[in-house]
């Protein structure tokens, strides 16, 4: 593309630059390095009220790197999956991995045990990191599975004692959080600290090209699939979104809260790698569904970020006491993983006087691509310019540039667009031309000033609360179950979510039930993916080759094939 078809470059903020410069970091862990030398006394991670500092970052995390590589023996790519939700020892485990040039695979902590096996086995990991409440879970699936090594930690663990030793306690005891489960031969996560401290881990030469994180994603194409997400893609995403915000930013004086799960791509890049370089203090918000308790935590902070998805962002507006927060020191509100609604962002703008910028992203480009100006006066309804070293087209079916104004499917290309799909060459070339072009499925225009504007989503994809449900997954659990004869899913709109699951189907048994479906469902798939409505109805719409024309059950009233 020429400097002319980028018209976005003219609207870039002040003193951001067209290019960013991947080179001034060979990896994560040499980001790390650089941030644990400048920001050493500096606070890094608080939960629950404890702090560590980025001297204390770079010690536990070499521990346990040294623990992977001397006791594990493991080798170079190996994959260490981490199940952990916000507590102190994500930043520990995944800095460790990645020092040790091993590979992160992010894995919820609510995947039932049919998505778990599943991601361990595509994912041939060899050791996981779970949290105590989740691993009765991993029990059940764990014989069937790579898996060689287990370590478990509890939520306390790394909180100062005697508290850490207390909330242990009363979450297994007295709240019941933790089911009993038995691991033979799992190590806790303290204790592999010990052991790795007694030893200094190898020299690990790490580059651009070695694979940092399988992050696993519906795609764009829609079975779950690991993108590789090499050290250079998250580098050159952490500079370009460090570009964006770095002329509001002040180096060792930020306050991000982070409530977003880290393992999701979003948290983990905007939050932790970025805000690490700026030697920020991530507040790490283990359970942001409990909103009264979250809006106690804001109030006992001087925040001056936070990157959220719609609904969390409307949950904290609708709850008591969020307005007596103090906001006077933020000046970042970051909304992505989902379209932000106009209501919401007026009302925070009202509320907190900071305005709700919008980013758009996938995880296959680690996320960010494009971001709204910082500085933008009211909410615009569109998810920004690209960011610098990126370019956004608009094409057609046939891969034809668009003019300005029209609409067609939205295609990224940037050094931080992923390496491609582990072990799925196939689908990977679907969506990753030879040219670098990443096809996002994602329909949008573009407006003159070079304002992306999304006019739809990926046909089939279903958005909750910023997570991707994939109708491909869901349709076959629900096929599964007992007295089915065929089912189909498709997204409606939700207050709370922004979209739901509504799952139709067509009964093989004529006394199946909603309540049968939904307790088979509930067994199989993770909270959010659980249908919220389930309508039975004598037959699905399909095209003239049997495919099920999802728009139509969208679209048609209940009852109507």
């Amino acid at each position: 593309m020429s400097d002319i078809e980028r018209p976005w470059l003219a609207n870039y903020p002040p003193g951001v630059p067209a290019k960013i410069d991947i080179d001034q970091y060979r990896s994560i862990a040499h980001v790390l390095e650089i941030a644990c030398d400048r920001f050493a006394h500096r606070p890094a991670f608080a939960n629950m009220g404890r702090t560590l500092t980025y001297a204390q970052v770079d010690r536990l995390s070499r521990h346990f790197a040294s623990y992977l590589l001397n006791d594990l023996k493991l080798a170079r790519g190996d994959r260490v999956a981490i199940m952990l939700p916000n507590v102190l020892q994500y930043p520990v485990a995944i800095f460790g991995v990645l020092r040790a040039g091993l590979t992160v695979v992010n894995t919820n902590p609510l995947y039932t045990a049919r998505e778990l096996r599943h991601q361990l086995h595509d994912a041939g990991v060899s050791a996981i990191v779970v949290l105590d409440n989740f691993a009765a879970t991993l029990a059940e699936v764990l014989h069937d599975t790579p898996v060689q090594h287990v370590i478990t930690t509890g939520i306390g663990d790394l909180l100062a004692a005697p508290k850490s030793m207390l909330v242990n306690f009363v979450l297994k005891h007295v709240k019941k959080l933790v089911p009993a489960f038995r691991i033979d031969h799992a190590v806790r996560f303290k204790a592999a600290l010990a052991r790795g401290a007694r030893m200094a881990p190898p020299k690990v030469d790490i580059g651009h090209d070695d694979i940092a994180f399988l992050q696993y994603t519906g795609g764009t194409t829609g079975v779950a699939k690991g993108a590789m997400l090499a050290h250079g893609n998250l580098v050159a995403n952490m500079q370009q979104a460090s570009a964006w915000i770095g002329v509001k930013v002040r180096e060792g004086e930020e306050v991000i809260v982070t409530a977003i799960p880290l393992y999701h791509i979003f948290a983990l890049t905007a939050n932790c790698l970025v805000f690490m370089k700026f030697g920020g203090l991530n507040h790490l918000v283990t359970n942001p569904r409990d909103m009264p308790g979250f809006v106690k935590i804001l109030r006992g902070i001087r925040m001056t970020a936070i990157t959220g998805v719609n609904t969390l962002f409307n949950g904290l507006l609708n709850t008591p006491g969020f307005d007596k927060v103090d906001f006077s020191a933020m000046h970042l509100s970051l909304g992505g993983g989902t379209a932000v609604q106009r209501a919401v962002a007026e009302r925070w703008k009202k509320v907190t006087g900071v305005t709700l910028v919008e980013a758009y992203g996938l995880t296959e480009t680690s996320p960010a691509a494009c971001m709204n100006p910082l500085d933008l006066a009211e909410y615009n309804g569109s998810i920004g310019l690209p960011i610098p070293s990126t370019d956004v087209t608009v094409r057609d079916d046939d891969g034809n540039l668009l003019p300005t104004g029209q609409a067609g499917e939205l295609c990224v290309r940037g050094p931080q667009v992923m390496k491609g799909y582990w072990q799925r060459a196939d689908e990977t070339a679907q969506v990753l031309g030879a040219d670098g072009w990443l096809h996002t499925g994602d329909v949008a225009r573009m407006d003159d000033k070079g304002y992306f504007f999304i006019v739809d989503r990926k046909k089939d994809m279903i958005l909750v609360s910023g997570f991707n449900v994939y109708p491909n997954e869901i349709e076959d659990v629900v096929a599964q179950c007992p007295g089915v004869l065929e089912a189909a899913a498709v997204g409606i709109p939700d207050e709370k979510s922004g979209e739901a699951v509504k799952i139709v189907v067509v009964r093989k048994d004529p006394n199946l039930s909603a309540e049968t479906v939904r307790a088979f469902c509930k067994e199989n798939l993770t909270g959010y993916k659980l249908p919220k409505v389930i309508e039975f109805r004598e037959a699905l719409p399909k095209s003239n080759v049997g495919k099920i024309l999802r728009r139509e059950l969208r679209d048609s009233p209940p009852g109507h094939a």
